[in-house]
């Protein structure tokens, strides 16, 4: 009979006690976290809508200038790169941008911005500027970064109307990425609670409630936004049509989970635990809570995550076409506006960063949901 030799025997004897720990006194949870550790596209996924919503948090304070800020002078200016080597070759510690200077092209008879290497500004953190109520509670002029006056900073450039688009995306972040999580999470109930409620007790409250499912599925997407946003009274203010746009969604997105949810209802109904459940006397609504939702809970949160980028682009396609969020607020949706001519984007391709920032958040909320799903499911190792 053959033994292993002496070092391989020492650590197979080492590793296996984590594995069978981790394999064997691990709860669900604790489980799929392990897995998700083992997804790196995720986890930087993670990190980065982290710090997307941090800066949507402090949007006020990280932004430069307010929405209602613009100056007529500073109309269509390229993005403003911050420097370190001034026109004469000398190093600064501190970043610097020119003051810029406009300028007619002899071909073309357009303006054109060049910066003027005589006057220097210097790149400052906790400037004062524009006044603003801090996450809501009190009202300070402190911002992030800036430059005294009369100099300006425009780090993505300015748009049609000389205003700062740094500080617009970042503006517009607050409804971007906030009205689709709003929506999400308002559907995610609707449909938890209306699909439970079709699968669990089935009969003709289940076929009712499918035919309303089929008719709101069986109108179009865009004609259906029309006529919902067409239902919103004009010149209403801005956090009145916030919570008519995430009522559009929550109306339109519970229908997927609520399927899903009735399905999984009537497959484990019949199983073993939820009969005795029935027989002990124990509520219908304790055996819904207490013995069918944790079995899927964790296909909940997947969908879930999975969900939002729809909402994003969603909200980004109303509020481009002119359905959705006006101004003077704005989102990404609002600011992609300018760029729907070919003109415009040929003569000032900058307009284009929010449709790069909208990219970004859908494929990081995609590679976040991918991780969570491999995460979840149980027969991956």
């Amino acid at each position: 009979m053959r033994t292993l030799p002496a070092f391989k025997r020492q650590t197979s004897e080492t590793t296996s006690p984590k594995v069978e720990k981790d394999a064997n006194y691990s709860s669900q949870w604790q489980l799929m976290y392990l897995r998700f550790k083992k997804h790196k596209l995720a986890r930087i996924s993670l990190f980065i809508l982290s710090f997307l919503y941090i800066i949507a948090l402090l949007a006020q304070f990280i932004a430069p200038y307010g929405l209602q800020s613009y100056d007529s002078k500073y109309v269509n200016v390229p993005p403003m790169g911050l420097r370190f080597v001034d026109a004469d070759g000398k190093f600064h510690i501190r970043p610097f941008v020119y003051e810029l200077k406009s300028e007619r092209d002899p071909e073309t008879m357009r303006k054109v911005f060049v910066p003027d290497t005589e006057k220097r500004h210097n790149l400052k953190f906790f400037v004062k500027g524009e006044e603003y109520k801090f996450l809501g509670t009190f009202k300070t002029s402190i911002h992030l970064i800036g430059v005294n006056e009369p100099g300006r900073v425009f780090l993505l450039g300015t748009d049609g109307m000389g205003r700062d688009l740094f500080s617009r995306i970042v503006l517009g972040s607050q409804i971007s990425l906030s009205i689709p999580l709003v929506g999400v999470g308002i559907s995610f109930v609707i449909g938890l609670i209306i699909g439970g409620i079709s699968g669990y007790f089935g009969g003709w409250l289940d076929s009712f409630i499918q035919r309303i499912i089929e008719i709101i599925r069986s109108f179009p997407t865009l004609p259906l936004w029309m006529a919902l946003s067409a239902a919103i009274p004009p010149r209403i203010p801005v956090v009145t049509m916030y919570l008519y746009i995430v009522i559009i969604f929550a109306f339109i997105g519970w229908t997927d989970l609520a399927r899903v949810v009735r399905g999984k209802f009537i497959s484990l109904k019949n199983e073993d635990y939820v009969v005795a459940a029935k027989i002990a006397g124990v509520s219908d609504t304790k055996i819904i809570i207490k013995h069918l939702l944790p079995g899927f809970i964790s296909y909940l949160v997947v969908a879930t995550t999975l969900a939002i980028p729809g909402m994003i682009l969603a909200e980004t396609a109303m509020s481009f076409l002119g359905l959705g969020i006006r101004s003077p607020a704005t989102s990404w949706g609002v600011l992609l506006q300018e760029a729907q001519k070919i003109e415009n984007v040929a003569l000032y391709p900058w307009k284009l960063f929010p449709l790069g920032i909208v990219v970004l958040t859908v494929l990081t909320y995609n590679f976040l949901g991918d991780g969570l799903r491999d995460a979840a499911d149980p027969y991956k190792k």
